[in-house]
């Protein structure tokens, strides 16, 4: 498991028509604060402002293609060239880290062939480093490179 401390600053948080909206700093856009995008924003914000990743790195929600089927990844980080560095995974924080959550971000992998992934529910943090052709547990979040 890898410690997650979010940073003091706080997301910024609007009502709207009686129901919370949340400013996502990399897309630049209000988006309804649900349980799920609680822990995004969070996490994005612990990327940008404590590992300090550059925000023009960063996609969120990124589209890709599995056969047939479109799904989008939570959190991408590509590298300086412009290659997908690490996935992250969020699930909301009463869903627990499964084998599910691990077989979901491994198919993401299929098409975004990562360096680092990352599954969180905001309270718990596991990372997964690929050297060669096999994955190994982190326990520490990387620096960006």
């Amino acid at each position: 498991m890898i410690k997650i401390e979010f940073p003091k600053e706080e997301i910024k948080i609007q009502l709207r028509n009686g129901i919370n909206h949340v400013f996502d700093v990399i897309r630049k856009k209000w988006l309804v604060l649900t349980p799920e995008e609680w822990v995004r924003q969070h996490m994005i914000q612990f990327i940008v402002i404590k590992k300090n990743y550059p925000a023009s790195l960063i996609a969120i929600e990124k589209e890709i293609k599995l056969g047939e089927l479109k799904k989008r990844c939570d959190i991408v980080i590509y590298d300086r060239k412009s290659q997908p560095w690490m996935i992250i995974e969020c699930k909301e924080m009463n869903i627990v880290l499964s084998e599910k959550t691990m077989e979901q971000i491994l198919r993401y992998h299929i098409s975004l062939p990562a360096k680092y992934l990352v599954i969180t529910n905001g309270s718990y943090c596991m990372g997964f480093q690929k050297t060669e052709n096999q994955f190994s547990e982190i326990n520490t979040f990387p620096g960006f490179e």
